[in-house]
């Protein structure tokens, strides 16, 4: 009819087990989710500032120069008259003015 006095302080023992998924937790959030989500802001606001003339690399490697900015598509010139659409999404990086001419 009594209570061990084992079972008389689970309130403790039950944090003590779960405090070492709450720090994993918490080390997983600022080691891998917040850099990630950082990363991702600074490059949509550098699809975001895409003019025409920037010298863009896409994600397939294609380098060349934005001739022409719409809302989802860019056209890029990747040689002299050859000009390709792509996703505003699919430029990787943004290149500095005269990147192109060095290669």
């Amino acid at each position: 009819m009594f209570i061990p006095p084992a079972f008389a302080n689970t309130g403790a023992a039950e944090l003590m087990q779960f405090l070492p998924m709450i720090v994993i937790f918490i080390l997983f959030w600022f080691l891998l989710v917040r850099p990630q989500q950082k990363k991702m802001k600074e490059h949509q606001k550098m699809l975001s500032e895409i003019v025409k003339g920037d010298e863009v690399v896409t994600q397939g490697g294609i380098i060349g120069r934005v001739t022409k900015c719409g809302e989802q598509y860019l056209s890029v010139e990747i040689a002299n008259g050859v000009e390709i659409s792509v996703q505003r999404g699919a430029v990787a990086a943004k290149l500095e003015k005269g990147t192109i001419k060095s290669l």
